[in-house]
Parts: C-alpha cells; structure tokens; sequence
C-alpha cells in the first residue's frame, strides 16, 4: 500500500511539473498566449447570449426559473472547461495514430493516456472557465438557495461527475482512431452535441429525446441532473431520484468504463 502510494505521488509530481513546463513554453509566445485566452472566451459567447437573453425576455424556461436555468448552464460550462483542460488533447489522438507519431509514445515509460493528456496545455481552457465563473456568479444572484457544506460539496461532486463524463466521451471517441480512420470532426460533433442541449432543462424536449440524451448520450448527467438535486427539481427530472442524486458516480463510472476500453483498444494498435 505505501509502494503504491508513493507511486501515486510520484506520478502525480511528474504531471505537475510537466504540465508547468508547457504552460511556460506557451507563455513565451504572449501574442498566442493572449489569442488562445480570447478564443476560449469568444467559443462560448453563445453562452453568455443565451444568458443575457434569458434575463432580459423570458422568467424561465421549462419550468425552471432563470437561476436555475443559469446554474445549468454554468455548471455545464465550468465542467467542459475543465474537462478541456485536462482531456483536450485527446483530440489530436487520431494525428497521432495517421503520423505514425504514437509508436514513440509506446516506448516510453510512462502510460500512453498520460502522454497525449500532458503533450500540451490547452489555454483556451482558461478561457472556458473564465466565461463559466461570470455565468455562475449571474446564477448566483438568481438563485434562492442556502448554500450549506452538504449542498456546495455536491456542487462540487456534479462539476467533477460533468468533467468525467465528457472525459469518458472524449476517451471512448479516441479509442475508435486506434482501429478506423477519424477526424476532428467526430469530437467536434460530441462536443456540439453537449453543447447544445446541456445548457438547458431537458423537459422542454420530446421524451425519447430526453431518453436518447440520459441514457444513450448522457448528456443530464453533465449539469442538468447535478441542478435539479441543488435546486430540488428531482421529481420533475424525469428519471428516479436515486439516478440523480448518483450524477457523480455515473461520470465516475462511465469514465472507469472509457478508460477500459481505451486499454483494450491500444492492446489492438498495429502502426500505421
């Protein structure tokens, strides 16, 4: 047991450090650095229109008031920019593979995940989670909520469950480059597709999509189900109250799942 957590440490030490280096190698280019920051800021904006618009025409949306809808959205957002942070890079997994630049990567001794997760540090992460605290502060101001210790650690467990779970689709896509040929354009659409229907409160969609987009895509699991238990909507979120209060450990789960099959899909990689 101390072995491995000294492994543990270890590993984690080696990350740290690996990471702070790439944030230095993109410092030294300030114009990039300040780009990337922009772009982060401005791939959201939707976002921050939805909410402005939200605020100024409507009182809520599906039965929800405009804080609870914020708080979705902001829960959303702060778990994609933390998830780019530190699952962006899967990415560019399929490059890797058409390269041929990941049989470096088999060689090394260090586990191939880490490697692609630590080859760059994606700034316009900040950037996401720049526009993700402004949107949650607005929610803030909203919401008529009692913010206990119970009710801010589970605020924390769904944010953590929402970035596992987007690191399990990530995960699962950049497997399939192992085996079939793919592009960007297959994380683009998994990320357009949490985009756009986590922000809002699934009720005002038909059932079998709300079926398709928890049990199939599970995007409610990301920031709708997690707002529902904060904000005491579980008897209207269309799935049984135990589901929802377990939004964490399905993104846990799904993510243990994801890495499964990741390991099995490198076992199958034959360079290109």
């Amino acid at each position: 047991m101390i072995r491995r957590w000294r492994q543990w440490r270890r590993a984690w030490r080696v990350a740290l450090r690996i990471t702070a280096l790439n944030f230095r190698a993109r410092m030294e280019y300030r114009g990039d650095f300040v780009t990337s920051l922009m772009v982060g800021i401005a791939w959201q904006v939707s976002v921050l229109v939805f909410a402005g618009v939200l605020l100024a025409r409507f009182p809520g949306l599906g039965g929800w008031n405009q804080g609870g809808v914020l708080l979705i959205a902001s829960i959303r957002l702060l778990s994609h920019g933390i998830a780019v942070a530190l699952f962006g890079m899967l990415w560019w997994t399929p490059d890797l593979v058409q390269e041929g630049m990941l049989d470096g990567y088999l060689v090394r001794p260090l586990p191939v995940y880490r490697q692609v997760l630590l080859s760059q540090f994606p700034l316009n992460a900040l950037g996401d989670s720049t526009a993700a605290v402004l949107l949650f502060a607005l929610a803030l101001t909203k919401l008529q909520l009692s913010w206990t210790p119970l009710r801010i650690g589970y605020f924390a467990a769904g944010v953590a469950g929402g970035v596992l779970v987007q690191g399990a689709l990530e995960t699962l896509v950049a497997s399939l480059s192992f085996r079939y040929t793919i592009g960007l354009p297959w994380f683009q659409w998994v990320d357009s597709v949490a985009g756009t229907f986590g922000n809002y409160p699934l009720k005002i969609l038909p059932v079998p999509a709300r079926v398709v987009l928890t049990y199939v895509f599970p995007v409610a699991f990301i920031a709708y189900l997690p707002a529902a238990v904060l904000t005491g909507r579980v008897a209207g979120s269309g799935v049984s109250a135990w589901l929802a209060f377990a939004s964490p450990v399905v993104g846990l789960a799904l993510y243990v799942l994801a890495r499964l099959i990741w390991a099995r899909a490198l076992r199958r990689y034959e360079s290109v």
